[in-house]
């Protein structure tokens, strides 16, 4: 198993906001959570990735435990992060922000050989790698936080919203590029607000309300679920 989250708890102050999760990601899946804003999706992301640190429970990457690891140490074991936001530099060029994900890499010929490969996922980036990041569209910034991440080479990259506040042809582009990424060999997990988006690119996924996850199943079966199809998915459609 690449990734486990067992019992895991996290408070903010004086409140819970997970109460005691468990979840898998197997080597090469695609894994999303679902669930209504402040179900808890974007704490779980920030607690594998390091930016938060559990009240208790345990998070293993390859078996081994990472849960009280910094950030910056997950990331050199391969576990990367596209914040919601995109949170990119924009007074930085394309090119620039590119490079501030290799930070944990020392060897200049594999990341040459990185940018090589998110250039040709994200074309629009290599014709925009002078141009500063701050004048781009909300979808070519996106491509560059999903970019960025890629730069540090991860076996797992988080993703949180990809495709929030996104026209849908862009949204659909950017979901075919996840699925190019994941058969390449990264493995992702997924939180994202458009369901059957987030579903029919899934291998797995998971549902949570407030802080709890209530069900978990394979993609096709949670769109085929009348319960999740009303919930997120607008009813019958």
């Amino acid at each position: 198993m690449l990734l486990e989250v067992e019992n895991l708890r996290v408070r903010y102050g004086n409140v819970e906001a997970l109460h005691g999760i468990n979840l898998q990601v197997q080597q090469g899946e695609i894994v999303t959570l679902l669930g209504a804003n402040g179900a808890g999706k974007t704490t779980t992301l920030h607690a594998i990735s390091g930016l938060l640190r559990p009240t208790s429970g345990e998070i293993r990457f390859e078996s081994r435990p990472i849960h009280k690891l910094p950030a910056h140490r997950l990331v050199r074991m391969g576990i990367a992060q596209a914040p919601e936001g995109r949170r990119i530099f924009g007074a930085l060029t394309v090119r620039e922000n590119l490079n501030l994900g290799a930070f944990t890499r020392q060897d200049k010929a594999k990341v040459t050989e990185t940018l090589r490969w998110i250039y040709e996922l994200f074309p629009v980036l290599a014709q925009r790698r002078e141009q500063l990041a701050g004048t781009l569209s909300g979808g070519e910034q996106q491509m560059l936080a999903i970019g960025r991440a890629l730069m540090a080479n991860p076996r797992i990259l988080l993703l949180d919203e990809p495709s929030l506040g996104l026209a849908p042809l862009l949204v659909k582009a950017i979901f075919q590029t996840l699925w190019e990424i994941n058969e390449a060999g990264v493995t992702i997990v997924l939180v994202e607000q458009n369901a059957r988006a987030a579903l029919k690119l899934a291998h797995r996924g998971y549902v949570m309300e407030v802080g709890r996850i209530v069900l978990e199943d394979r993609a096709e079966a949670l769109l085929a679920n009348p319960e999740i199809r009303n919930a997120y998915l607008g009813g019958g459609a």
